[in-house]
């Protein structure tokens, strides 16, 4: 068979494939819609209004729709770092704990440096790289457990991110508490001036919507035309040939750790200057775990994340028109679990028809 001939061939089954999820991806929507339509109707609600209340909720004024990119931005940078871990065959259930970590070193940055003479821009920018490194040691500590101790990912990660509220919260009861009072509110916000301003008429920091759009663009670049996505990648198909082949495996577990620490650590950073100005209990507002859902969507493909990213953060910001229907706004995180779930499960379907053929 001719060099022609055999490449021909495989860049048709690359097409055919590449169709083939997009065409999951489609039925999944499809699945997902009808089944939150049936819920809908079960609790006597008119599906086609309650869309259109969350298109409006989402995109109905300049603020809503500068509310939504606004909660894009964490989510597209909490997802970008995910990316990194999953194309390493790594499950950081823990990026919720990062970002909680990077905020309580931002936040702990501004308390330390307020009565400086430094310029506010300098301890914005010092306050940025406290709140990476917060979010890197929490994430390199279940990469260190996996490697040194054999302790699963998962279950590291998960008891971390109980750690980690648990000190957001002593913190705010204890140490940072308001003078005079413990409020379970959160601290005393910062200053006014470490507070990164908003477009006139928006709800929308410049400076936040540029870090994320440089953070995705890295993300796409790192991982689909570096040496290290491809091994990265290589690890994540299968780490002991990998190994074998000469890779080593346990710096990139670490790698990516890490790199997914110092974007939870940014997430957190922009949390506290540009949304709650202080440190709250839930200080990751979800945002760890809603990655995770737009990571496992996507397909681990940066490309696709910052768009799916956008979708979920409409679904998130417009929810809250489904009140004046007498619904719960919960209803849009039942909508985004259906969407992960049928989109795993026709997937698993697809693999266990291609196993059986």
């Amino acid at each position: 068979m001719s060099v022609e001939l055999r490449y021909s061939r495989s860049a048709r089954s690359l097409k055919k494939s590449a169709w083939v999820n997009v065409g999951i991806r489609l039925s999944a929507i499809i699945m997902a819609l009808l089944f939150t339509s049936v819920i809908l109707l079960i609790a006597k609600a008119n599906p086609l209004q309650a869309y259109k209340s969350i298109l409006h909720g989402a995109f109905g004024s300049t603020i809503k729709l500068t509310s939504v990119i606004a909660s894009w931005v964490p989510l597209v940078i909490a997802t970008s770092g995910l990316l990194f871990t999953f194309t390493a065959g790594l499950w950081n259930i823990g990026m919720e704990g990062q970002i909680i970590m990077g905020s309580v070193f931002a936040v702990g940055a501004f308390r330390f440096l307020d009565d400086t003479s430094l310029a506010p821009a300098l301890v914005i920018t010092l306050a940025f790289v406290a709140g990476a490194v917060g979010g890197i040691l929490w994430a390199l500590l279940p990469g260190l457990m996996k490697i040194f101790g054999g302790v699963n990912e998962i279950f590291g990660g998960l008891g971390l991110n109980f750690v980690a509220k648990t000190v957001a919260i002593w913190l705010i009861f204890g140490p940072w508490k308001r003078p005079g009072v413990a409020s379970g509110s959160g601290t005393e916000w910062i200053d006014i001036q470490y507070r990164l301003p908003y477009l006139p008429g928006t709800n929308l920091s410049l400076t936040i919507l540029i870090i994320a759009v440089i953070i995705a663009i890295i993300t796409a670049v790192m991982l689909k035309g570096t040496h290290f996505g491809l091994r990265l990648k290589a690890i994540g198909k299968n780490d002991k040939a990998a190994y074998i082949l000469g890779v080593p495996t346990s710096r990139y577990f670490l790698l990516a750790f890490g790199i997914c620490g110092f974007f939870a650590g940014i997430a957190g950073s922009i949390l506290v200057t540009s949304k709650q100005y202080s440190l709250i209990p839930d200080a990751g507002f979800g945002y760890g775990f809603l990655g995770l859902l737009v990571a496992m969507l996507v397909n681990y493909h940066p490309i696709w994340s910052s768009v799916v990213a956008l979708f979920f953060a409409a679904l998130s910001i417009g929810n809250t028109e489904l009140q004046y229907m007498g619904l719960n706004s919960y209803f849009a995180g039942v909508l985004q679990g259906f969407l992960v779930l049928f989109v795993v499960l026709v997937d698993g379907v697809r693999k266990q028809l291609v196993k059986t053929r």
